[in-house]
């Protein structure tokens, strides 16, 4: 029979390993409803980034694929149906194929039925295992522990960006706090559009285009990831660890968000809203995306890319090291140096304005964190577990070593001092929450603790205006532990077992990404400064940025005094 279309029929694919033919003639339908499609025509997905290891992709490399459809019009009942056996293959034929693809709806028709075929023991590494404990959960099955702890996890880093907002908005001077917080809202807002419309599609969905990005048209809209049934939307499929795609879509999404976020901080107090909102549109579709693909999706960047198998080690980025902070890092630093300094930088002091948002939005991102990193785990199991601790081991070593530093330098522990440790110890940990030995996260936090401290003083001499020390936090930060899996990596790093083949892998992904994120940022942000302009006037600035682009300000001060003047006429 000839290639019929797949896409909008199959949702899941099953395992039907080398099934005896006794076995296969049970459920089999009428020639009506069935049909074979080719390797070209197997339903593929590309749904996370542990993807590339799971057993949906092994469908690629098969020649033959069996899809079962069973109808959703007629008269006849399931149970019918089911009695209209065929036997039509020999047992040694069916032995070649291993995929079983159903569609979604009527799998809860007929879940009694046919629940033997549904259910074949899956080790999770694409391996038939009879041995697997029931509850563990079988592939096509949905694990609700999961899926809960997933998007709990998308919950948690989408509570990031209002914690930057905190943090940032709490920085900056009193006339500007409100363009801080919305320039975070529009991160979100902006982001979460673009996501919908191809940001998901060129990270996650599309088919790799040298491994650099993914085609934009795969999952337009969604269009992969959501189907119809019965007129409410669900999800299409269940990845590899058996829990929604659309909950992939959604933990995703916030990674987006965050890591467009953090730029604002470096470029406080005098950028146009109007302009931030396009570049952020931009910016997720050219720079974000790709690189996610390229890190996390089996691109040039990933384990499995050309650089790590050229050199022999798999490049690892657990929850964003380059991805999110290096990334973004970068492209504050060249927007920065593209729009220039605020009025006053370096001859006047730019002292936050309310120090206790700055500590809010710190323990909101701690609090966040768990989810960026422990649910990168994608799945709830030890390895979300060990990240939890390690995350906030490094972080509070951090902290403490990031305090000591400023004490020895100023003679002061500030609260200031003790909110960017926290973000720098959470940043450091990020890339290698999962793979550096209790003991090696807490030195790894202490050093990115001292570093980062030092780093956030080079912007006075070196003479670039990062207004809230995105590149000393971030950039630093990400780049340390980053770097510091060469060392620290379980079995691989050089301090802990392995040799110098790790430390090599991650400085080249490291030095890639600061280079792609600055050429491609550059070309975005230079185009935007020769078109609109990225700065509000001088007058707008020194009278305050929210009264010039929001129309409003953050505290009446005026209005209370004039109130308190007319109740004591």
């Amino acid at each position: 029979m000839a290639d019929l279309p797949v896409r909008p029929l199959v949702s899941r694919l099953y395992m039907a390993d080398a099934f005896g033919e006794s076995r296969l003639r049970r459920y089999m339908f009428t020639p009506e409803s069935t049909f074979f499609a080719s390797e070209s025509a197997i339903y593929r997905r590309n749904v996370s980034r542990q993807s590339s290891k799971s057993a949906i992709h092994k469908a690629d490399t098969l020649k033959n694929g069996l899809i079962v459809v069973w109808p959703e019009s007629g008269a006849q009942s399931e149970t019918k149906r089911a009695s209209r056996f065929i036997p039509p293959f020999s047992v040694d034929v069916m032995a070649r194929w291993r995929y079983l693809a159903v569609t979604r709806r009527n799998v809860f028709k007929t879940r009694a039925a046919f629940h033997t075929v549904l259910s074949a023991p899956y080790d999770g590494a694409g391996n038939v295992n009879s041995k697997r404990k029931k509850e563990e959960g079988d592939m096509g099955q949905l694990d609700s522990g999961n899926a809960a702890w997933i998007l709990t996890s998308a919950s948690l880093v989408f509570l990031m960006t209002p914690g930057v907002a905190f943090f940032y908005g709490g920085m900056v001077r009193a006339k500007a706090v409100l363009n801080m917080m919305i320039m975070e809202a529009a991160a979100l807002s902006v982001t979460m559009v673009i996501w919908v419309l191809w940001g998901w599609s060129i990270a996650y969905a599309g088919t790799s285009v040298g491994g650099v990005f993914g085609d934009p048209a795969t999952g337009f809209l969604l269009k992969d990831s959501m189907v119809s049934d019965g007129g409410v939307f669900t999800s299409a499929s269940l990845n590899s660890n058996n829990y929604p795609v659309s909950v992939d879509v959604a933990f995703q999404s916030a990674f987006a968000m965050i890591t467009v976020a953090l730029i604002c901080g470096a470029i406080a107090e005098r950028v146009k809203y109007s302009t931030w909102m396009i570049f952020v549109a931009l910016w997720i579709t050219f720079d974000y995306a790709p690189l996610a693909h390229m890190v996390w999706n089996g691109g040039l960047l990933s384990a499995d890319g050309a650089i790590s198998q050229a050199i022999g080690a798999a490049a690892h980025d657990f929850a964003g090291g380059t991805v999110v902070h290096i990334n973004a890092a970068v492209a504050a630093l060249v927007i920065v140096l593209i729009i220039g300094k605020r009025k006053g930088f370096g001859t006047q002091p730019f002292r936050p304005h309310n120090v206790p948002f700055v500590m809010l939005g710190a323990f909101l991102l701690w609090f966040g964190w768990f989810g960026f990193n422990a649910g990168s785990a994608f799945a709830a199991n030890g390895t979300a577990g060990y990240a939890w601790v390690s995350t906030s081991a490094a972080t509070a070593a951090a902290m403490l070593s990031w305090g000591f530093t400023e004490k020895i330098r100023t003679g002061h522990y500030t609260a200031m001092g003790a909110a960017s440790g926290i973000v720098a110890g959470l940043v450091a940990i990020t890339p290698a929450a999962d793979v550096v030995s209790p003991l090696w996260a807490i030195v790894l936090g202490a050093i990115a603790g001292v570093l980062t401290c030092l780093a956030c003083g080079l912007k006075f001499k070196l003479g670039y205006d990062d207004s809230l020390d995105v590149v000393g936090v971030h950039g630093v930060g990400g780049f340390t532990g980053t770097v510091l899996i060469g060392f620290f990596g379980e079995g691989t790093g050089l301090f802990a077992g392995g040799d110098w083949k790790q430390l090599v892998v991650q400085l080249i992904v490291a030095l890639v990404a600061i280079i792609w994120s600055a050429v491609v940022t550059g070309i975005i942000a230079f185009a935007l400064e020769k078109t609109i302009g990225w700065r509000v006037t001088e007058a707008q600035e020194v009278g305050g940025i929210d009264l010039a682009d929001q129309g409003e300000r953050a505290y009446d001060f005026a209005g209370t005094a004039s109130s308190v003047l007319k109740e004591v006429k």
